[in-house]
């Protein structure tokens, strides 16, 4: 076949074939990533056949088969990645039909639910102490892990009804921690059986025990790990104002990369909102602390230890995603040098002792995705660069070659992901987030892979004032020096020579198309540092339930727009002047005292005057799960108007 008939007949078989087939489906998976990765290495193999000059020590050859040496291996990373994504497992069902099975127990077991902080806000920790405390399920109990010995947080605690743990100094950061208080916990008159992991921001539902606790029905499971999700935009989210049509960047990981490695049986801890088994923890000595990413680590040392990790995929927990972009490279940064470190380290893919094939590959996946795919990315940005300043290029091939080889490989692997994903996996969007964190990625892979051991924890700051405009200036400087080379080469390499060959011709073509998606990622990167100021400090929930409103003596009923922990906005008329007090009745609070700030004849916005008890009971009603509205997967509709709106704000 030639020309455009094989991308034809993919498209065509996918748009009349997958509508109809459910993306659970493992037959399916499996045929659209075996048809992926076919025509990947079709490619492959014509990259090297065809588009290279033959191999010498010269600049003019070494340079081409450079880049298609990473491009092949970069290709093989991406093959892992496909066979992982052929197979998907949903515990959602196990968790139910084992239900019974905890509760046939003469009693539960015990668990104590432990929260990880070191610099967090009062605010931010009072959210997360009340939703654990309001944890349903007998006998479990609540400790404030404080990195911080801040005596202000030791009286909220206690206030509260959690217990407050500290130690005297920060040895091994988080991991630490954990560790300090397993040894408090364990020489305690009633040593827990289970623990609970929780990062300082994270709120846990009601039922999180009861939905996790089930899976630890078979002996072996040693750590239950659920998704992270956000309640809050991250940078890419906010800064693009795309956070209503397009999902935040974890949903990828969380919602389909889990469950697909938790089908193949590596599936691993992700730090917070984990329950882990304590004979297990105890038999390997605790968490493990000669990496940042300890999370990960440990479940390398369940697995030699024969315990297994599984991942229960449903929403339990939310959290605070990075609200800066300074806090999202710190973050990706941190997770790039754990995962080298841990290659590096005895329990490393190709390391002795007992170790899982599923393991052995996935940190192999793991390698390939921050060190591989990550440089071949930033080749990618320069490549069309070199080619108009001096000439030189990657591939010698015509616009027919290009059509008949890279296009259906392309396209294929676009469907492939795009379907079972619901889009999340898309050309632009994501090579945005690749762009923006590529350079602290590669400075963590370097230092990981040849310096992996003396460097600190860095915690991903949380809360903090946000309410002035913020431009990451190192970021967009980057970025606008690219940018500037490319239009540079396009005008210098355009003008200087029309008297060119057919091939030359191609090679324009080609590299042409190449710059102009280079400079629409990069210009899209350059918005996301230019960081828009946030002025509310809780975040609003979408809301349609009915609140009663008493003013004076007037009683009437609306619908609520909005919800959060310091106020509402109400679809009423306003029912008294600016700064005049009401009081309302919320579902599953009470009275509330309220202060009208703002409103219209159509609309008034108030700010809660909560006491103690009703502010706890907001905290469990906001994050008890009803108002997770956040989307899952990409309403393309609303997309395009997104960015247009944020370009000429």
């Amino acid at each position: 076949m030639s020309d455009l008939s094989l991308t034809l007949i993919i498209i065509g078989a996918a748009t009349l074939v997958l509508p109809f087939c459910d993306r659970r489906d493992n037959r399916v998976r499996s045929v659209l990533f075996a048809v992926g990765t076919l025509l990947t290495f079709r490619y492959i193999v014509w990259r090297f056949a065809e588009t290279l000059p033959p191999f010498e020590l010269s600049l003019e050859s070494l340079y081409p088969w450079t880049f298609a040496v990473f491009e092949a291996v970069a290709a093989m990373g991406a093959t892992i990645g496909f066979v992982t994504f052929s197979r998907t497992l949903d515990r959602k069902a196990e968790a139910t039909r084992y239900r019974e099975w905890l509760d046939r127990l003469p009693c539960v077991p015990r668990v104590d639910v432990l929260i990880c902080t070191y610099n967090e806000e009062e605010r931010i920790l009072t959210r997360t102490i009340v939703g654990a405390l309001g944890i349903d399920f007998p006998g479990m109990r609540v400790w404030v892990l404080d990195d911080g010995r801040r005596q202000w947080l030791k009286k909220l605690s206690c206030g509260l009804g959690a217990g407050y743990l500290t130690r005297p100094d920060n040895r091994h950061a988080k991991g630490g921690n954990i560790n300090h208080a397993l040894e408090f916990l364990r020489n305690g008159p009633d040593a827990p059986e289970f623990v609970v992991i929780l990062d300082a921001d994270f709120v846990p539902q009601r039922n999180f025990l009861w939905r996790t606790m089930p899976l630890f029905h078979a002996d072996d499971v040693g750590l239950v790990q659920t998704p992270q999700h956000f309640f809050n935009n991250d940078p890419i989210q906010s800064n693009l104002l795309i956070g209503h049509v397009w999902p935040d960047e974890q949903r990828f990981f969380f919602d389909h990369v889990m469950p697909c490695k938790d089908a193949w049986n590596a599936a691993f801890c992700c730090g917070t909102s984990s329950v882990i088994r304590v004979q297990a923890l105890e038999e390997v000595g605790g968490f493990a602390t000669h990496s940042v990413t300890e999370d990960f680590l440990v479940t390398l040392e369940l697995d030699r230890k024969g315990w297994r990790t599984v991942y229960l995929n449903e929403r339990l927990s939310s959290g605070l995603a990075p609200e800066g972009m300074r806090e999202y490279l710190t973050q990706r940064g941190r997770w790039c040098l754990g995962l080298m470190q841990i290659v590096r380290s005895p329990f490393g893919p190709f390391s002795r002792g007992h170790l899982s094939l599923s393991y052995r590959i996935g940190l192999i996946d793991t390698f390939f995705f921050w060190a591989v795919s990550y440089a071949f990315k930033l080749l990618g940005l320069f490549v069309p660069i070199v080619y108009w300043l001096i000439g030189l290029s990657v591939v010698q091939a015509s616009l027919d070659g290009v059509v008949q080889y890279f296009l259906p490989y392309y396209v294929s692997v676009m469907i492939a992901y795009g379907w079972t994903t619901g889009g999340l996996i898309s050309p632009v969007l994501t090579d945005v987030s690749h762009a923006l964190t590529m350079f602290e990625v590669l400075r963590a892979t370097i230092i990981g892979l040849f310096k992996p051991q003396g460097h600190p924890f860095k915690v991903t700051a949380k809360g903090g004032n946000r309410e002035r405009r913020l431009v990451c200036w190192p970021m967009v400087l980057r970025f606008s020096v690219v940018i500037g080379l490319t239009v540079i080469g396009m005008l210098y390499g355009t003008l200087s020579d029309f008297a060119a060959s057919h091939a030359r011709f191609d090679a324009k073509i080609i590299n042409l198309g190449w710059s102009i998606y280079n400079i629409i990622v990069l210009v899209i990167a350059t918005s996301v540092c230019v960081e828009l100021p946030r002025y509310r400090r809780e975040e609003r929930f979408p809301s349609s339930e009915p609140v009663r409103i008493r003013a004076g003596d007037r009683v009437s009923t609306a619908m609520l727009a909005d919800l959060s922990i310091s106020g509402a906005r109400i679809s009423a008329p306003q029912p008294g002047t600016l700064g005049s007090e009401v009081t309302l009745t919320l579902q599953e609070v009470g009275d509330i005292s309220a202060r009208i700030v703002g409103g219209s004849s159509q609309m008034f916005v108030v700010d809660f005057d909560a006491g103690d008890e009703a502010r706890d009971a907001l905290i469990r009603k906001l994050f008890s799960g009803r108002y997770d509205r956040r989307p899952r997967e990409v309403h393309w509709g609303g997309l395009l108007g997104a960015l247009f709106a944020r370009a000429v704000r």
